[in-house]
This record gives C-alpha cells, structure tokens and sequence, in this order.
C-alpha cells in the first residue's frame, strides 16, 4: 500500500463527486438491498457489499479461464487472458480482505450479524449475484465490466460517506490490529482503515471503466496504482 497517500483528501474528492447516473438495473440492484437492510449504512450493510463484492471477479477469472483454452493456439489472446486472471484474483482476494476487517470492528464494537447475514439468507443474495454475473461474463463480458464500475461507484460513496457520518473513528487507534495489518500494513485509525477500503473500491471502478473501453471515466489520485 502505498502510505503517501492521502486519503482524508480522496475521501473529501468522493464525497464532491456525484455518483454516477446508474443505470436501471443498478439501481433496482441497489434500491433492494436498501429494502432489505434499510438505507442506513451500518457495518453489516457494509458486510453484505463485501460478500457481494468478490462474485464477478470469480466469475471473470472463470470466463477468462474457458476463453484462453478455447483459444490456446492464439498467444496474445492467452496473454492477454493470463493477465486479466491475475487482477481478478487480486480483486476477489481483496474485496475478500474488506470483509475480514468489516467483520473485526463488528466484533470490537459488538454488533451483533441482523436477520439478513444469517444463512441462508446471504446465500440467496450470492447465488443471485453469481448467475447475474455469469451470464454477464459470457455473453457481455464489456458490460460486465460496466456494471461492475457502477457497483464499485456505489460502494465507494458508502465508505465515504460512513466515515463522514461516524466522526468517532478519527479517534479509534488501530494499535496493530492483526486483521488489519495483514490487510493493509500499518494505519492508524478505524477513520484511515475505511477511508482506504473506499480508495480501494475506486480502484476497482477505474480498472471496471478501462478494461471496457471508457478510460475517460477513471478518477486518478497521486499514488493510485497503474
């Protein structure tokens, strides 16, 4: 991770940034799970954006699996499959990591899991997810990649705005957290920690929005990674 960054000022950018004018499926995505959760945002909310979060990227890496052996013959194809394998498996891995730390400050500060992450109900919501995002990637994997960057929009915003609402994470010292640390090295507030979980998520929309052809709409930083 690199500890140059500022991410009291990304924060800031996000909240001045509108979200992006979604589309109707994002947005009846989005409106049901407020139905369900409420439209407060809480760290199980946040929990449930995580376990949400990594589906594509599995089903992505799956896809790229079944092209690059259908196409063995074609080097660059496989190359280019190779390399889009390694970023979902980075992706999946840290979205992953998201919800490790979401679920230590649930138990640091003893909230208990609601009604709706308790099985089966999380299964429900995954399983829906995952043959959306199936037939996404086999039949449009570019809007695939374009829904995706609206979620990851979204979920930007929520961090966002949690910290924002939630001022008593400036003053709660990570003091190593394990979790955390294994996650992100050192930082030193649970404000930092979701501060960084929201810059994460707009990595992931800025890699969305390129990888589909429309880098226009990447939002950079200093330090953001290639």
């Amino acid at each position: 991770m690199d500890t140059t960054i500022d991410l009291t000022k990304e924060q800031n950018a996000t909240l001045q940034r509108s979200p992006l004018k979604y589309s109707a499926a994002a947005k009846v995505f989005f409106k049901i799970m407020d139905v369900i959760t409420g439209e407060a945002i809480t760290l199980p909310k946040a929990a449930l954006i995580e376990m949400l979060a990594s589906i594509p990227y599995r089903a992505w890496e799956g896809a790229e699996y079944v092209r690059s052996s259908l196409n063995y013959a074609d080097g660059a194809r496989v190359k280019y499959a190779e390399k889009l394998q390694g970023w979902n498996r980075y992706a999946q891995d840290n979205e992953y990591g998201h919800l490790l730390v979401i679920q230590e400050k649930m138990r640091l500060d003893g909230v208990s899991e609601p009604w709706w992450l308790m099985p089966p109900v999380p299964y429900f919501f995954m399983l829906k997810y995952r043959v959306m995002s199936f037939f996404f990637a086999r039949f449009s994997q570019r809007h695939a990649w374009l829904f995706n960057a609206e979620f990851e929009d979204h979920a930007e915003h929520v961090y966002a705005k949690f910290v924002q609402e939630h001022p008593e994470l400036e003053s709660q010292p990570v003091d190593g957290n394990p979790v955390v640390t294994s996650v992100y090295g050192e930082l030193s507030t649970w404000a930092d920690v979701f501060r960084r979980v929201g810059l994460d998520e707009r990595d992931h929309r800025n890699k969305s929005f390129s990888l589909a052809g429309q880098p226009e709409k990447v939002v950079s930083y200093d330090g953001m990674p290639e």
